[in-house]
């Protein structure tokens, strides 16, 4: 009994620390960052969402980010500073799926709302300027906001001919050279989708330009956002742990977000039932398929796929693939091209190293270590910006 009412004093005062740590973070994030360019209250206003909507927006969000209630306010205030956030968003080897995924939004929801608000200092593919005009607005945004705003990177980066299978701009930069110019000026750089965080398509086999992720090109760590498209929600949650905590969330082994990459699409898929029960579709059009049974057996990669999708769905939440009857193509685990989408039947347990008995226990271990995490990340994030002060002092 002593044991458990330590623990649960130590886990008291740890999510007071982290409180503390936000306000401390987000009192800096005040002074440093530029004035808001919208007023969220006023745009909620317009946009038909009530005061009481937001609130339990910032309650979804809270407990999506695996933090307690107490965290709510600083969710909130997160929110309201995201027009303040300076964002420069580059494009590489890629389809721009990940661009309209965010863009294309029907139902005016708080997420859909701040991606509107959002302070896109540069993005080619919604911007006005081009040619020298455009490399210009490049070129100050990450010089007058140095060390101030976050990178997001869509698309891979080509290797080949040293790097010249992608060139850029009216310089004929490669992909290369801008990424690694860019990144360089960046407080952090968020890889999003699949193509960015792992190479995806571009890197599918035999891979004739040798794409790669940014990570694995550039040797610099970044914050994955998977999928092809990721869901925006996912994005979202992460800029606002950024404005809470002046850091990235805590990653998983591959890079992404574990508050939404730590759980696997058949954990919480609402075939899972009937899984469990042995009812499989087992082609096309059968009984089963008509019935909602599992997909397993036709090919849905959910049990070796780690994200939220099953939570979280898209099309403003309606609906995801394996409730419209396609399984999963597992597209935000890296070489998903090659080894899950074009299976129409289940993985060979030996393939991944065990089967699901193996996946499950990777799924506990992240489980349990994230809430240490956490508060491991706070503290390497203050640390961290300790020594950029220091830096800039020098510069």
């Amino acid at each position: 009994m002593k044991g458990s009412d330590d623990y649960s004093k130590a886990v008291s005062n740890h999510y007071k620390q982290l409180m503390e740590y936000c306000k401390i973070n987000q009192e800096r994030l005040d002074r440093e960052l530029p004035p808001p360019r919208e007023d969220l209250n006023e745009l909620l206003a317009e946009r038909g969402v009530s005061r009481r909507d937001f609130i339990k927006w910032t309650s979804i969000m809270t407990s999506a980010l695996m933090l307690p209630p107490m965290f709510r306010p600083a969710v909130a205030k997160a929110a309201e500073n995201f027009s303040r956030l300076p964002i420069v968003w580059l494009h590489f080897a890629e389809c721009t799926g990940c661009s309209e995924a965010l863009l294309r939004s029907s139902y005016p929801n708080v997420a859909d709302i701040l991606l509107e608000t959002i302070s896109l200092e540069y993005h080619e593919t919604i911007m006005a300027a081009a040619g020298y005009q455009a490399e210009q607005n490049l070129e100050k945004a990450i010089t007058d906001f140095k060390k101030k705003f976050v990178c997001v990177i869509e698309g891979a980066l080509p290797r080949g001919l040293n790097g010249k299978y992608l060139t850029l701009g009216p310089k004929g930069k490669t992909g290369i050279q801008v990424a690694k110019e860019v990144t360089h000026k960046a407080a952090a750089t968020i890889c999003i989708g699949s193509c960015s965080a792992f190479g995806n398509i571009q890197a599918a086999r035999p891979n004739p330009t040798d794409s790669a992720g940014i990570s694995k090109v550039l040797g610099i760590s970044t914050v994955n956002i998977a999928g092809c498209p990721p869901n925006a929600v996912n994005f979202v949650g992460t800029l606002l742990h950024y404005l809470m905590f002046g850091g990235m969330p805590p990653l998983d082994s591959l890079g992404r977000p574990i508050w939404a990459y730590g759980k696997r699409i058949h954990d919480f898929c609402e075939r899972r039932p009937h899984y469990d029960a042995g009812e499989f579709v087992e082609e096309w059009g059968d009984d089963g398929a008509k019935k909602g049974w599992c997909l397993y057996n036709v090919g849905c990669k959910g049990p070796y796929t780690f994200a939220n999708c099953s939570k979280v769905r898209f099309n403003d939440g309606v609906s995801w693939p394996v409730m419209a009857g396609h399984g999963c193509i597992g597209c935000t685990e890296p070489g998903f091209w090659d080894t899950m989408a074009p299976l129409e039947k289940p993985i060979h347990e030996a393939s991944i190293g065990g089967g699901e008995r193996t996946v499950d226990n990777i799924g506990l271990v992240l489980t349990g270590l994230t809430a240490a995490g956490v508060a491991a990340h706070a503290v390497a994030s203050a640390i961290r910006h300790k020594g950029k002060d220091e830096e800039e002092k020098h510069d």
